[in-house]
């Protein structure tokens, strides 16, 4: 007897459309390449590793390419072709587009370290199986597949974030961050099990329509199956108060990892949050609603207050204010979805349009300091003292990010995404909300500014045990101890692109704006 006939005619065996799920997969099938590749690759050849992850992430943003215009859905159910697993719309490519993009820039920024710190193979099939999994999750459409995403995003991150063998700060870090988030992530299996026993399904629209029908009885239970549920994606977005992992996780990971999680981490955590609040709990919006605006108020004014106590001769103080101020970012994405519970899925577009802003000029951000940090290892912010005399290009290119973040001209970009967020807020009746935004804006532009002052003062004596800045000459730096250092190519062109990315966007804002002004799903 065949499928069909047991079936009473319908078939039971799905349909992959290899197309919309290629971004994911080349990333996934590229990482396990290099990882079975590192085992027969000579030792002075592992650079060709490398490359090679540069190559597969390129070729996972190229595949985007074909599925724009379009919603392509597969892995739907035989009995029911409205409840699929995987969505290829327009909310997942532009977060799949972030996540990839983001993934390639810290691909460039690790190219250097791969060959003179961190072991090659494990590193890149980390951090491939890492985005694989983040670039997977926009698209998930049930809660199993959104928490084998969330999973397979974070696993894969508590051990980069621990790569530094022998770091005992490193190690550390990496455990805080592993405790962190497994408490979060049983917590949210808690509520999805609450989720499942009240709706019988674990498919997005299919939460939502029968949400509508719970019992009396079952009331309670499904409220709090959704609140549990947020808390994960909570987590990995650095909302208060699930946010003290961050600074001590940037502090110990390497600097490429530190920018991918300020990115990829928050990519991760705001679209899970977007998937289950918008298209799975809608009728429960009177619950997730004020929580998510609490959220977002609280987690700007906490990562604001935080940054301005960093001191500039404290080590690792520039690592600590660009962690502070991710949690404050924080904030700023969190505003449209608090206000999708009051004006519809529409406002969800402003979130997306400040995440792509954000994750272009933060990891520009990053890789200027990774640039320092090879001659000024404590990476504090009096290192960057005239940075300006020494390093002109990468003094301007650093004040450029940090205007961005600010919000302040030339910094267009991140002025209009300001805006956008804070008029979602006001859209949406919110107008608390609205105010708590703008004093916590007002207030982030003291250490933004301050930073930025710092790059162009006079050049300062040099404290004890750090490298002095050093003299740039054609990409070149000299370390305290007068041996040259030279920038690294790969980690040149990271700044190059996400500087260009930046003024184009400053410069053309409706390439990222257009997105609040459309419906994604």
């Amino acid at each position: 007897m065949s499928l069909a006939d047991a079936s009473g005619g319908a078939s039971l065996v799905q349909s992959v459309d290899w197309l919309a799920i290629a971004p994911p997969t080349i990333t996934a099938v590229v990482g396990l390449i290099l990882l079975v590749a590192d085992l027969f690759v000579p030792e002075k050849r592992k650079r060709l590793l490398g490359y090679g992850a540069v190559a597969g992430l390129t070729a996972a943003i190229i595949s985007l390419v074909p599925l724009l215009g379009e919603d392509r859905t597969t892995f739907c159910l035989t009995t029911d072709t409205a409840a699929c697993s995987y969505t290829a719309d327009a909310f997942a490519l532009s977060i799949q587009l972030l996540v990839l993009g983001g993934a390639l820039l810290t691909a460039l920024l690790s190219l250097h370290r791969t060959r003179d710190e961190l072991p090659a193979g494990e590193y890149w099939f980390l951090l491939l199986s890492s985005t694989a999994g983040a670039a997977l999750l926009p698209a998930s459409r049930d809660l199993a597949t959104l928490i084998v995403a969330l999973e397979v995003a974070s696993l894969p991150a508590f051990a980069l974030v621990g790569m530094r063998r022998g770091d005992r700060l490193s190690s550390e870090s990496a455990l805080k961050f592993f405790l962190s988030s497994v408490t979060a992530t049983a917590v949210t299996l808690l509520g999805v099990s609450f989720v499942y026993a009240t709706t019988g399904s674990l498919h997005l629209t299919r939460i939502a329509a029968n949400l509508g029908d719970v019992s009396g009885q079952l009331e309670t239970l499904a409220r709090t199956g959704v609140a549990l549920t947020l808390i994960g994606f909570a987590f990995k977005t650095a909302a208060v108060p699930f946010h003290f992992w961050v600074p001590d996780t940037y502090v110990g990971a390497p600097l490429p990892i530190a920018a991918f999680l300020s990115v990829i981490g928050k990519a991760v955590g705001f679209s899970g949050l977007v998937l289950v609040t918008v298209i799975a709990f809608p009728g429960y919006a009177d619950v997730w609603g004020p929580a998510i605006a609490v959220l977002a108020a609280l987690t700007m004014t906490a990562g604001n207050a935080a940054a301005l106590r960093q001191s500039a001769s404290r080590d690792w103080s520039a690592v600590r204010l660009l962690a502070w101020s991710s949690v404050a970012q924080a904030g700023y994405i969190l505003v449209p979805i608090a206000a999708a519970a009051y004006a519809g899925a529409d406002q969800i577009g402003s979130t997306v349009a400040y995440a792509l802003m954000y994750a272009v000029v933060n990891l520009g951000a990053f890789a200027v300091v990774t640039v320092v940090s090879r001659t000024s290892p404590r990476n504090r912010l009096s290192d960057y003292r005239g940075l300006w005399y020494t390093r002109p290009l990468t003094a301007l290119t650093l004040g450029f990010f940090l205007l961005c973040l600010a919000g302040l001209p030339p910094g267009i970009i991140g002025l209009f995404a300001k805006v956008t967020v804070f008029s979602s807020a006001v859209d949406a009746g919110l107008g608390w909300l609205a105010v708590v935004m703008g004093v916590n804006v007002v207030i982030a532009l003291y250490y933004y500014l301050k930073w930025t002052a710092i790059l162009f003062q006079a050049p300062g004596t040099a404290d004890a045990g750090t490298a002095d800045a050093g003299a740039e000459s054609g990409g070149a730096a000299v370390s305290g101890a007068g041996t040259l250092v030279r920038t690294p190519v790969a980690v040149t062109t990271a700044i190059a692109l996400t500087a260009a990315v930046g003024v184009l966007l400053s410069g053309y804002p409706q390439l990222v704006l257009r997105f609040a002004a459309t419906s994604l799903f």
